[in-house]
């Protein structure tokens, strides 16, 4: 015999209770995925995103009135939702308990959604994955084995780039002065300048820069206080000769790091310092219990450099019928189809990134 529906009511990601927080988080420490503590499926994470966006939703999916499960969504005009943080967040999805049947058009109507839009959909999402049209790798640092057994992996697989940032980093503490790293770092005027680091190169490859929005500015403030097992900003900091030379601000879980903002002072570029960050923070993070590091969706080949594996994450949209699904298609699916495109087409990817580099070179006069 089937189970009925469970029943589905809509809160606000801070009226959520106390209970309600560690269902959802045991959920996802007991889910069957490779990134199942990802700080950016944690219940604190869609709170964070519900304090600075008043359209943040939560349905929360009841049996014998009981809490079973929750889907985390924005709303907008028409109807047409977006996954929780859609443009920064790197993992996303609903926290389902395993077994659990759902209609996903049944859920769709009681958050009175014409459309649910996502670009890092975790695998394992069964309830969307039939509405996926396309898929990405998400480079990871597998640390189970320890620092030590990951420096293994890079001699062996990327020797040259290993040897390569270690030479850099001696090269840096003769002519910059003496090295320091700091994995958490709690200076706010670190944080403000990787977020001018990072704005300046936005603007410098024609790129929009997230910090313009002031959602996403306020989003970061908040997470860099936040301190919860599952959920902890965490700004990591290199400093030469006590000057902030690189920092990354990311998210972690108890067991899961996963990268955010990365930037690094253009003054000394020639240094790599970026590459040392990534070294001295993987092994912090690998001393203080973390299995994983995320780099999250995107080309880079330094991220190809230091992965030693991939997770895959997909992109598309559950619609219903009607107009508000209509609308959401003709609104999305030319400028989806367009960028699949030109990320198939090595020239037109090119073309792009000239054209990009050229209206930053304008902004910057």
């Amino acid at each position: 015999m089937t189970a009925p529906a469970p029943r589905i009511d809509i809160v606000h990601p801070t009226d959520l209770t106390d209970t309600d927080l560690a269902l959802w988080n045991d959920l996802r420490t007991t889910a069957a995925t490779a990134s199942a503590a990802n700080p950016f499926m944690s219940a604190e994470f869609s709170q964070a995103v519900g304090r600075v966006r008043s359209d943040t939703r939560v349905a929360v999916l009841r049996r014998r009135g009981k809490p079973v499960g929750y889907f985390p969504y924005q709303r907008g005009r028409w109807g047409c939702g977006r996954a929780v943080g859609l443009g920064v967040s790197d993992c996303q999805g609903a926290v389902l308990p395993p077994g659990l049947h759902l209609d996903p058009h049944h859920l769709m109507r009681a958050c009175s959604l014409n459309a649910w839009e996502f670009n890092h959909l975790e695998s394992g999402q069964d309830l969307f994955l039939p509405y996926a049209t396309a898929q990405f790798a998400s480079p990871v640092v597998d640390l189970t084995g320890g620092f030590t057994a990951y420096e293994d992996h890079l001699r062996a697989h990327a020797r040259g780039f290993w040897k390569a940032a270690r030479s850099q980093e001696r090269r840096m503490t003769r002519n910059l002065g003496p090295l320091r790293f700091v994995f958490d770092d709690p200076d706010p005027a670190a944080l403000r300048a990787l977020i001018a680091w990072k704005s300046a190169h936005y603007r410098r490859t024609g790129r929009r820069d997230p910090f313009s929005q002031p959602w996403i500015a306020r989003l970061v403030d908040l997470l860099s206080a936040t301190a919860a097992p599952d959920c902890t900003g965490t700004l990591s900091v290199l400093y030469a000769a006590d000057r902030p030379v690189a920092a990354h601000f990311g998210l972690r879980s108890r067991t899961v790091l996963s990268c955010w903002f990365p930037s690094y002072d253009l003054a000394v570029a020639t240094y790599s310092p970026g590459r040392v960050l990534y070294l001295r923070m993987i092994e912090a993070a690998a001393g203080a219990g973390i299995d994983l590091v995320d780099f999250g969706r995107g080309e880079a080949a330094y991220k190809n450099s230091f992965k030693t594996g991939d997770l895959l994450v997909h992109e598309g949209a559950l619609r219903t019928a009607g107009p508000g699904a209509a609308l959401h298609w003709l609104r999305r699916e030319p400028m989806r189809a367009a960028h699949r495109l030109v990320r198939d087409h090595p020239a037109l990817k090119s073309a792009a990134v000239r054209t990009l580099r050229t209206v930053g070179t304008i902004r910057a006069r």
